[in-house]
């Protein structure tokens, strides 16, 4: 395990894979850490620097105090890949992590090679929907949503095929620290990226699954029409995590990007 002090806390992250070329970074979602990607991540590993990390509340990243932004998590982000000296990057974000590699490049475009935005949009959910989602975990702790966040999640074949497996993402949710959980809801509430997104000039494909219940692919569109030049790709049978029901297709299409844009 690895960590390092950034933007004045700790973070955890994992750094794998031969150092030369363009590193290839992983962000993860709302109440996940970063074992996510690792269906993902582990092959592409062989041949290309691939860095991961929980995002700050998440994982086993420490949680800072007071209220935070998407430009917070971003600046974490930026801190990490600063101490890892890695230069411009390809960042894979997913969800929450779409609206911090958006971020990630209006405040360091430098550190930004390109973008793969999944299951992700310029602003995520109305208002009302983060108010009821924040109000039922002060209430009663993560455990009071996570199975509605299970049907949101994943589609329901999956759910009814692999129950053991469905277990174990709901106990990576209810084991997310509330506090890191709910700032990141509200941050994600105030985010409203939709200017930032016509300004990004990198290449970017968005991915979206065909059933995502949380960011559906109408939002994956309006993102990837605000972006210029970006392609849009749908993954059959995936919920709002195509990383875990279909990580061989999703990685498919993430080194289709990547062989795309080597230089």
């Amino acid at each position: 395990m690895h960590f390092v002090r950034t933007n004045g806390g700790v973070a955890h992250y994992a750094d794998q894979g031969p150092r030369a070329g363009r590193a290839t970074v992983f962000i993860n979602s709302l109440g996940t850490d970063f074992r996510i990607w690792d269906e993902v991540a582990a092959p592409l590993a062989r041949e290309r620097r691939i860095i991961r990390y929980d995002k700050r509340g998440h994982g086993l990243s420490e949680l800072r105090s007071g209220s935070m932004t998407i430009a917070d998590f971003a600046m974490d982000l930026a801190g990490l890949l600063d101490h890892l000296h890695c230069g411009a990057a390809n960042i894979v974000g997913l969800s929450i992590g779409g609206l911090i590699a958006q971020e990630l490049y209006r405040l360091r475009p430098d550190l930004v090679a390109s973008l793969v935005l999944n299951d992700t949009g310029h602003r995520i959910g109305a208002p009302d929907f983060w108010a009821a989602r924040i109000g039922a975990v002060e209430r009663g702790g993560i455990e009071a949503i996570g199975e509605a966040v299970m049907q949101r999640w994943f589609t329901e074949p999956y759910r009814k095929t692999y129950p053991d497996m469905m277990a174990g993402w709901k106990a990576m949710l209810t084991r997310t620290p509330n506090e890191g959980y709910l700032a990141a809801c509200r941050a994600i509430r105030d985010a409203d990226l939709t200017e930032g997104a016509k300004l990004i000039r990198v290449p970017t494909t968005v991915i979206v699954g065909d059933q995502d219940l949380s960011t559906p692919p109408e939002l994956a569109r309006e993102l990837a029409g605000l972006v210029p030049g970006a392609k849009i790709e749908i993954i059959a049978g995936a919920g709002h995590l195509p990383c875990i029901e279909q990580p061989d297709v999703t990685r498919g299409l993430i080194e289709t990007h990547l062989k795309a844009i080597a230089p």
